[in-house]
């Protein structure tokens, strides 16, 4: 609905998606649907086909999850798109050829309309491999055994989903030979614990739907630094330039932290109808994440949180990333994630939700004193509530909101 109310003049539908909520949403718009009889059925659609666009035209809008608030529109121009590396298989490097060939049967699930599915798909697709689309509903990672799938990109909770039934099942997965895991933080022990049970096949990637795959961690890079980058997200991706800078702008020495900007040819030409978001983010052709980490010697990227997922406590800003690390740290626990909200003391109070690692049951005393060893007394969460799963968004991330909903009435500390 949110989609369909911003301007749209057409909705194309094959068969099966046009369901009767989705033509009740559309109203009186005009709607096409997909099929062999659709240049036949719609007139004005009939003649030859000539392509129209010019490079610097929009070509298409993808929208982000939603995880920090209503989803944006990111507008991608045909230069854009045709400049994006997973559809130009001439100008890749041999880094990326070698993740290409992974892909011979690609596990293509969810919608298209994501940015990263799409992008992957090209990989496959541009490679030579071929998009497995799996009868529904199907089960992870049963379904890798299966179809005999060598490639899947998913989240981290479907990741955990994985972990959890390799624990105490026996399933072929040898036929894997990439799993890029990415959407949100992903713990360094889980990390390990995904590369331990699957082999040397776990990625661990970073982009955004503004500008694509920013940063990949390849098996090659943990097994050559197995003490050292567990606790990153890669180095960056082919064709991207990346600086990491302090609030006023200007680049900071490895091992500073900062704002991360980045530059690539694949990056969107601005937010759909949004001309002030679309100045705060792209400036003179570099990108702003709004994600803050850190570089090192030898360009590992390390994130800290999103510039906007943050709690201020008494007048003082704290990375929720930051805190969520700290927890996951601690041997009890094995996800961590940490909402915010009003308090009538410190303005804002953090609140932490924690899965319990496999066989513990947390001594949260002994958490909060981990966190402030490790952060300080300021960054110990007001509450800690152990669950036994987070709640996950349509977008497969994990939802924050649906954690901050049950913060309501009057807070105890846990």
């Amino acid at each position: 609905m949110y989609v369909l109310s911003d301007g749209i003049d057409v909705l194309v539908a094959d068969e099966t998606g046009a369901t009767p909520e989705l033509l009740d949403a559309a109203g009186g718009m005009t709607v096409l649907r997909l099929g062999p009889d659709l240049l036949d059925a719609h007139p004005k659609a009939t003649g030859e086909l000539t392509a129209q666009g010019r490079p610097d035209d929009i070509a298409l809008v993808t929208l982000t999850s939603g995880s920090t608030g209503r989803p944006k529109g990111c507008a991608h121009s045909y230069r854009s798109l045709a400049l994006n590396w997973a559809w130009q298989p001439a100008r890749w490097p041999e880094r990326t050829a070698r993740l290409a060939a992974g892909y011979e049967r690609y596990l293509l699930f969810g919608t298209l309309s994501s940015a990263v599915i799409f992008e992957h798909l090209g990989v496959c697709l541009m490679g030579g491999g071929t998009a497995v689309i799996p009868e529904p509903p199907f089960a992870f990672p049963q379904v890798f055994e299966r179809h005999r799938i060598t490639a899947c990109l998913m989240t981290v909770p479907r990741l955990h989903q994985v972990l959890d039934v390799l624990r105490t099942e026996r399933v072929d997965t040898s036929s894997l030979r990439v799993l890029l895991v990415a959407g949100s933080p992903l713990a360094p022990h889980r990390l390990a614990e995904a590369a331990r049970l699957l082999g040397p096949v776990v990625h661990q990637g970073y982009g955004q739907t503004e500008t694509g795959l920013l940063t990949l961690l390849t098996p090659d890079e943990m097994a050559e630094f197995p003490d050292q980058v567990y606790d990153s997200v890669g180095r960056a991706w082919s064709g991207v330039e990346m600086d990491v800078r302090d609030p006023e702008g200007r680049p900071v020495p490895a091992g500073t932290t900062g704002e991360i900007w980045v530059r690539t040819d694949s990056a969107m030409a601005g937010y759909w109808k949004d001309e002030e978001r679309t100045r705060e983010v792209l400036r003179a052709g570099w990108v702003r994440t709004r994600d803050v980490g850190h570089l090192d010697d030898q360009g590992f990227l390390r994130l800290t949180g999103r510039a906007r997922d943050v709690v201020i406590i008494n007048a003082i800003v704290h990375y929720a990333g930051a805190i969520e690390r700290a927890l996951a740290a601690h041997p009890d626990v094995d996800q961590a994630y940490v909402v915010g909200a009003p308090d009538e003391r410190t303005g804002e109070a953090a609140h932490a939700f924690v899965v319990p690692a496999e066989g513990r049951e947390p001594d949260l005393d002994a958490v909060r004193a981990f966190v402030a060893v490790e952060l300080g007394e300021a960054s110990v969460p007001a509450t800690v509530t152990v669950v036994t799963e987070v709640p996950v968004a349509p977008s497969g991330k994990p939802d924050k909101r649906a954690l901050l909903s049950r913060i309501t009435g009057p807070l105890e500390t846990a």
